[in-house]
């Protein structure tokens, strides 16, 4: 194995994930692949044409060449734009040609990890044509396996692996999103330090502290006389902070001390993906 030791965690994760989808849709029927999943817009075919689509990208292949349809709600913005074109290319796809495409696609992932000898800081393309290090684009990659992995579960009502690899790489990238909804989307006080208390398969404790010029960063120590404190568990937090559930929609799990106006404007600005 080749693989730089910065990256195997991120291979694993995405592996982990990526095979628990491929047994889940594998003995889907026709009408499976069209149910609604939390993920906005998308269905569990539309959800598998994503991964699939993007683990193309990190393959090099080029995107398709696809006019979208003007009548898509859900696509707003660029960003948008850009994820939906792998979507709506297989949104007449059969159930054997999603698998078909899906174990191949896998198979061909799998050899390039398997060969993969570039320097976690080689810059490669990212989404909408930027350039993002080695790294990034495989700890974004098992990020996102991993959440649509749960919303397949979600969709099909197959719970589980809440606390797989996947999980903790999906916690340290929303945990460093965290200082920006704190201190500049929720516009926190200055000198104030707002709690997170998550409990549940994957569980921490962490203080976003809100600096004299405004800035935030997370620590581990907890902080005394918090401005606001948030207790919430682990499957919520993730679906709040993917856009998954509004903050109305879980209001009976998330507990809230403290400044309950600034606890509100956490939440109302927790959703991170685009």
């Amino acid at each position: 194995m080749s693989l730089h030791p910065t990256l195997q965690p991120y291979a694993d994760a995405w592996t982990h994930s990526i095979e628990a989808i491929s047994e889940m849709v594998q003995s889907l029927v026709e009408g499976e692949w069209n149910r609604r999943t939390p993920c906005p817009g998308w269905s569990v075919r539309d959800i598998v044409s994503h991964v699939i689509g993007l683990d193309c990208e990190m393959l090099g292949d080029p995107r398709p060449i696809h006019a979208l349809p003007r009548d898509l709600f859900h696509v707003t913005t660029e960003h948008q734009r850009y994820m939906e074109m792998q979507v709506d290319v297989r949104r007449h796809h059969t159930a054997p040609e999603m698998t078909a495409e899906l174990e191949y696609t896998v198979i061909r992932r799998n050899r390039q990890l398997r060969n993969e000898s570039r320097d976690p800081g080689t810059l490669v393309r990212g989404p909408l044509g930027t350039e993002i290090t080695l790294e990034r684009a495989y700890r974004i990659r098992a990020f996102d396996v991993w959440v649509h992995e749960q919303d397949l579960r979600a969709a099909l009502g197959r719970p589980g692996n809440l606390d797989s690899p996947g999980a903790y790489v999906t916690r340290d990238v929303l945990l460093e999103a965290l200082p920006k909804v704190v201190a500049h989307d929720a516009n926190a006080p200055r000198s104030s330090a707002i709690v997170f208390d998550v409990h549940g398969p994957v569980e921490f404790l962490r203080t976003v502290r809100v600096d004299i010029h405004g800035r935030g960063t997370v620590e581990t120590a907890p902080a005394l006389g918090p401005a606001a404190a948030l207790t919430l568990d682990w499957e919520t937090y993730v679906r709040l902070a993917c856009g998954r559930v509004s903050p109305e929609a879980v209001a009976d799990r998330v507990k809230t001390e403290g400044d309950q106006d600034l606890a509100a404007a956490i939440l109302r600005h927790f959703a991170v993906t685009p």
